[in-house]
């Protein structure tokens, strides 16, 4: 099979796919509402590298979802958000109890963030897929944990109607489509797509050349649905690099971009921050995943109101 060129992720890219802007009297419900799921009282962390992502890519207002044991330092170290502890097994993964509260919080959200630090259990699993088949047509960011609870098949990511963003690194992508990490790493392109089409998702396949694929639009024959980026360095190989991510995307989702366009979007950001800061340290060691969200803001504003924000 003849592989789709890729498009190259550029600024040019950027400005002829703007992001949505609230109106000059908008306000916070405007801008979008996210609810992130995510944390473990082993990694609070990666909920508020998430969360804080989120706000900086112009969310207006955050909601965050954890297990009771990170709930009291997520909650003192994001004032911003609406901190809600969800019941926990002894592992320390979410309890299946947790879903009526989910599923509560999920039909206020214009997006959502699913599995940065989420610690991996059966029961969870289940949990999720019933979870995420109940949500409305809105983004869902699918990450980490929340990716290996849906190894037994494509059903449970396709069912319900909710858009769908997966962010897998290579191992998680090998483990979705039942191969080695080493044959993802080597063939990205192939089997990115073979991914997204499989999912019916927008697919962000992570490395040092990232690719945004959309697989909607591929089952629609589109030719402008693989998007290449060259943007980033190694320093962003790095703890809480991949949470940042997830929230950067999770929040411009919420303020009404469409999947595509938010992965790339994202996948832009978070590059170009790891850039300035590279930049600034005089090499790409040393700069830490929660210095990438002061950069967002600057960057994305660089490009200026575009378009006002649709409603849905």
């Amino acid at each position: 099979m003849k592989l789709p060129t890729p498009t190259r992720l550029s600024p040019q890219w950027l400005r002829e796919h703007p992001l949505p802007q609230p109106s000059d009297d908008g306000d916070k419900d405007e801008r979008g509402r996210v609810l992130i799921v995510a944390g473990a009282g082993e990694m609070p962390g990666a909920a508020v590298l998430s969360a804080v992502a989120a706000l900086r890519a112009g969310a207006g207002k955050l909601q965050i979802a954890t297990p009771a044991s990170a709930a009291p330092l997520v909650a003192g170290t994001v004032p911003e958000a609406r901190v809600v502890s969800l019941p926990e097994t002894r592992g320390g993964s979410l309890s299946a109890s947790a879903l009526d509260r989910l599923a509560r919080m999920g039909e206020r959200a214009d997006a959502v963030v699913v599995g940065p630090g989420l610690l991996e259990g059966s029961g969870m699993a289940r949990m999720l897929a019933q979870w995420l088949a109940s949500l409305p047509a809105i983004p869902v960011i699918i990450d980490a944990a929340a990716l290996a609870a849906f190894e037994h098949g494509p059903d449970a990511i396709t069912a319900g109607p909710a858009l769908r963003i997966l962010t897998p690194h290579a191992g998680e992508a090998a483990r979705l489509l039942g191969c080695e990490r080493s044959e993802v790493l080597a063939r990205p392109v192939a089997l990115g797509i073979e991914l997204a089409k499989r999912f019916d998702a927008v697919c962000v396949v992570k490395g040092g050349t990232g690719y945004v694929i959309d697989g909607p639009r591929l089952h629609g024959g589109s030719n402008d649905a693989l998007l290449v980026n060259r943007y980033g360095n190694v320093g962003l190989a790095t703890s809480g690099s991949g949470d940042t991510l997830s929230g950067i995307v999770g929040g411009l989702a919420a303020r009404g971009a469409s999947p595509f366009e938010a992965a790339a979007w994202g996948v832009y950001l978070h590059a170009a921050a790891g850039d300035a800061l590279a930049e600034r340290f005089n090499g790409p060691l040393g700069f830490l995943a929660r210095e990438l969200l002061d950069e967002i803001p600057m960057l994305m504003n660089a490009f200026g109101a575009r378009k006002k924000r649709s409603s849905r």
